[in-house]
């Protein structure tokens, strides 16, 4: 749309304001040039009468069970768990402890959840209780390098090796589960009363060790672990003899 006024005559008149003393010019309506606009969402109104619903939370163990389920490999079931936001005690971790030794191998070890030295190294068992299992293995003729496998209860480090609480256990059980599928032991051990718990949803461990038990469709093996020898250097006797039951199953496979 062209403008009723031609060129000269608008110059015109702006020269005439000009030597009237005029500096600036507003508008009919003041406007605040330190406002910012109002880019936020405004949030909806509920309807009268009509009760707000909250969208429910994530299940975590729902959560990890359907992680589990796609991992096709102990790999792909690695980087699962890697990627599991949900568990508070991966903040407080250093390293996600995963599992050791021979994935072919016919025994599993499942202890119960990383302490300080594993948490830093990344690995189950090391330190002193990681010697004394590796003299336990070889006084059968068993190592982790080559005839067991091994992995714990939980794969990050509770604060100050507090025992894992029990929504703990249930929430990252469905990796453990998976992780015992895709290795497929012929025996499963459960060194400490947490392993017990997990698998066989029992505790009481100086009751339950000896003796063998049956979960996920394998013979179960209630052991003392080794960071409660240290301990109770006197419960070694008993150590020694539910390794015997161990070799002798390995042997018969009865």
């Amino acid at each position: 749309m062209e403008s009723a006024i031609d060129y000269y005559t608008a110059r015109a008149l702006l020269d005439w304001q000009i030597e009237l003393g005029v500096t600036e010019t507003i508008g009919d309506s003041p406007v605040d040039r330190y406002a910012l606009p109002d880019t936020t969402a405004k949030p909806k109104q509920a309807e009268p009468g009509v009760i707000p619903i909250k969208p429910a939370a994530e299940d975590p163990a729902a959560v990890a069970q359907k992680l589990a389920l796609k991992a096709g490999s102990l790999e792909d079931l690695k980087a699962a768990i890697a990627g599991f936001e949900l568990c508070e005690l991966k903040k407080g971790a250093r390293n996600l402890v995963f599992g050791g030794g021979n994935p072919a191998a016919k025994v599993m070890i499942i202890g119960e959840a990383p302490g300080r030295e594993e948490d830093r190294a990344g690995r189950p068992f090391v330190g002193s209780a990681g010697s004394l299992l590796d003299k336990m293995l070889a006084a059968i003729n068993l190592d982790r390098e080559t005839s067991v496998y091994i992995t714990t209860v939980l794969p990050w480090r509770p604060p100050q090796n507090r025992d894992p609480r029990p929504d703990e256990i249930g929430m990252l059980k469905p990796f453990l589960e998976r992780h015992i599928e895709l290795v497929q032991p012929d025996v499963l051990v459960l060194m400490g009363n947490i392993s017990c718990q997990a698998i066989l949803g029992k505790r009481g461990i100086t009751r339950l060790r000896g003796k063998w038990e049956q979960a996920l469709k394998r013979p179960v093996l209630p052991m003392l672990s080794p960071e409660q020898l240290l301990r109770q250097p006197q419960a070694k006797r008993q150590a020694w003899a539910d390794l015997l039951e161990l070799q002798a199953k390995l042997k018969t496979g009865t």
